[in-house]
């Protein structure tokens, strides 16, 4: 791990290229920095007002920071003398590089730094808000701050628009990977959070380089007690249409990304507004907030909006607990109806007292609680008489301990600076009652196993399909329940002795033997069949009978997460019901349990109308073994089995694909 401090926060900072540089000189004038800036420039005596150094050697002193605004090819020579002299790291600005097909120049640019720490190249830069350091060639919308948290971004303009958020969100660092040569995700974001003035960390994600390092920060992050919110780009692949199984399929695209994330316990949300509510819970009150939600109104209409959304949402509401019911009632009388959410009516409208006694009681049920508040905008109206009702959301946070979030409906109902009284008070201002949703929902913060690393990405490389009869006997030899069969080159050469009808008869070689035509059901013998056109061979199996449910299991390799593991109803319309869900190996029995209670269909497995109850820990046993199997062995490249029969006692892996490195 490289040192980031001294380019993190730099106590003097060097410049290169002219406007660039002019810029860069422009914007930590304009956030106070204070330490030396030199600008280098080999024919300029100045540069933004400052005295030009002709080289690096003339400068009076070892710069901690630079930002490098020449063409790609002079940035090279420049971070060699950079390294040379000690400086304490560089910005790499300058694009043209391994995006633009110049792979053996950003190898060169990596072997000049040495032990000095680079981002980039094409790369932005960093912005400290916290001691008014700017490595940054642009405007945004950011301002000094004691504490707050960190955005990370992989596009410079997304992290761009975000400076310009008028949530008052407390930004403490900004800053840009770019092509991410030498400094990765996990060792900049660890850098960021090591600050103690950073609360949190918010990230646009487009690539995840190494997953167990990014592993790794996630659980130094908890251990913190900070939190980490992403947005994970690039989740649509055209090239899912292509794929062999239905597990690359159906794991392909966001779904193993998300799942990564959640196991490492990373929040995930789908908007930039989300990330930037999500982070200003975080840096309030921490990660971990507690699931029990309550929601408090005072019109009908609202409560019955807010319980529409909660449900796509993930939000639960959960009953009024008996004690804070009944005094409820004794406040606020017959006619208002006790529930969660709670329409309190107007009766209490502009009485401090009973709404403070309202909102502290309700709260006083539940970990924390909203509160949907539009205030009229006061350039036309009068806001005044909101002004009970918000001081008692404060009231009853301070009351409770649990957080009190006033919500508006609409984000424009809370301006930037109603906003920034609410956050100075310790009241987190929630702007657009879905995105407040989403905003708790991930503040929540999935757990995160301890210790929990994904398996190490292999590269790719030419592997070879196993036909049915090669892959069963596999999985046979793992302790995998397989039919009882026999198989041979031709049909003259199948052999029913020992086996019970009825059967299926398959044709070997096929990636997808029904659409193939190359499966025959419910045959009591072999008598009279015709050969199979394309078939490799053939395989004849005893049929499994008292089948709960026909599943999917599917593990493979990713190039990213290392293992995925797929689970969920299968059969031949496993991709139109697409109700799978994708873990990241290594997993538990409970995990893999948990994953299954997530699907649509999850009814169907559990005795619906009295159907038989599948034995869905024999699948998660088996999803167990082949999982260990995948681990031990690192020529596996793919195993599905679709469909694994599952019975009232019992799984069966009825039909299997497995790819292998030769």
């Amino acid at each position: 791990m490289k040192d980031l401090s001294r380019l993190l926060r730099p106590r003097s900072i060097a410049v290169l290229g002219a406007g660039w540089a002019e810029n860069v000189i422009e914007q930590c004038r304009k956030m106070g920095f204070d330490g030396p800036i030199w600008p280098v420039h080999p024919k300029r005596e100045t540069i933004g007002g400052l005295k030009a150094y002709a080289g690096l050697s003339d400068l009076p002193g070892v710069p901690d920071a630079t930002f490098i605004g020449v063409n790609r090819f002079a940035t090279v020579d420049v971070v060699r003398a950079l390294a040379a002299m000690g400086a304490g790291g560089a910005i790499c600005f300058a694009s043209g590089w391994e995006e633009a097909g110049e792979a053996g120049l950003q190898a060169e640019l990596v072997a000049a730094a040495g032990a000095m720490p680079i981002l980039g190249p094409n790369c932005y830069g960093v912005i400290n808000y916290l001691d008014g350091a700017l490595l940054w060639p642009d405007q945004h919308g950011g301002q000094r701050v004691d504490r707050g948290v960190a955005l990370l971004s992989q596009s410079s303009n997304i992290v761009i628009n975000l400076t310009m958020q008028a949530r008052a969100l407390p930004v403490a660092y900004v800053a840009c990977l770019g092509n991410a040569a030498q400094v990765g995700l996990a060792e900049l974001a660890g850098a960021l959070l090591a600050d103690e003035r950073v609360t949190a960390l918010g990230l646009y994600v487009e690539g995840i380089d190494d997953a167990p390092a990014f592993a790794a920060l996630a659980e130094a992050a908890r251990a913190a007690g900070k939190g980490i919110v992403a947005i994970k780009s690039g989740k649509t692949e055209l090239s899912r249409a292509a794929a062999a199984s239905h597990t690359a399929s159906l794991a392909g695209g966001g779904a193993a990304s998300s799942a990564f994330l959640r196991q490492a316990g990373v929040a995930e949300v789908e908007t930039l507004p989300a990330l930037l509510e999500a982070l200003k819970i975080l840096h309030v009150h921490g990660p971990g907030l507690g699931p029990r939600l309550c929601s408090l109104s005072c019109s009908g209409g609202e409560a019955g909006l807010v319980a529409d959304l909660a449900a796509p949402a993930g939000v639960e509401f959960p009953p009024v607990p008996e004690a804070q019911a009944a005094r409820l009632a004794e406040i606020l009388g017959p006619i208002v109806t006790i529930a969660n959410p709670l329409d309190y009516h107007t009766f209490i409208w502009g009485d401090g007292p009973r709404t403070t006694d309202v909102f502290t009681t309700m709260l006083s049920g539940y970990d924390a609680g909203i509160y949907i508040i539009d205030p009229p905008r006061p350039d036309r109206c009068d806001p005044s008489s909101y002004g009970p009702a918000l001081e008692a959301i404060k009231a009853a946070q301070v009351a409770t301990g649990r957080p009190a979030f006033p919500v508006a409906s609409l984000p424009e109902n809370f301006d930037e600076a109603m906003a920034a009284r609410f956050m100075a008070e310790g009241l987190v201002p929630l702007m657009g009652l879905e995105t407040a949703l989403a905003a708790i929902t991930a503040a929540q913060s999935p757990a995160g196993a301890p210790g929990w690393r994904p398996l190490p990405a292999l590269p790719p490389r030419e592997t070879r399909m196993l036909d049915e009869a090669e892959g069963k006997a596999l999985l046979a030899e793992a302790g995998v329940a397989v039919p009882r069969s026999v198989s041979a080159r031709d049909l003259a050469g199948l052999r029913t002795d020992g086996l019970t009808p009825p059967f299926a008869l398959k044709g070997l070689g096929f990636a997808h033997k029904t659409e193939a035509g190359a499966v025959r059901l419910g045959l009591q013998g072999i008598e009279g069949q015709a050969e199979m056109p394309g078939a490799t061979g053939y395989l004849l199996e005893e049929m499994v009978t008292g089948i709960a449910a026909e599943m999917l299991l599917g593990l493979r390799r990713d190039p990213v997460y290392g293992v995925t593991l797929t689970l969920g109803m299968g059969g031949v319309t496993a991709e139109v019901l697409a109700d799978t869900v994708t873990l990241v190996w290594p997993v538990s029995e409970a995990e893999i349990i948990a994953g299954l209670r997530q699907l649509r269909l999850w009814p169907l497995l559990d005795g619906y109308r009295g159907r038989p109850r599948a034995d869905v820990a024999a699948l998660a046993a088996m999803a167990l073994r082949l999982g260990a199997l995948m681990a031990a062995d690192a020529r596996l490249e793919e195993i599905e089995i679709n469909p694994v029969m599952l019975r009232a006692g019992g799984a069966v892996a009825v039909d299997a694909l497995i790819r292998r490195a030769e």
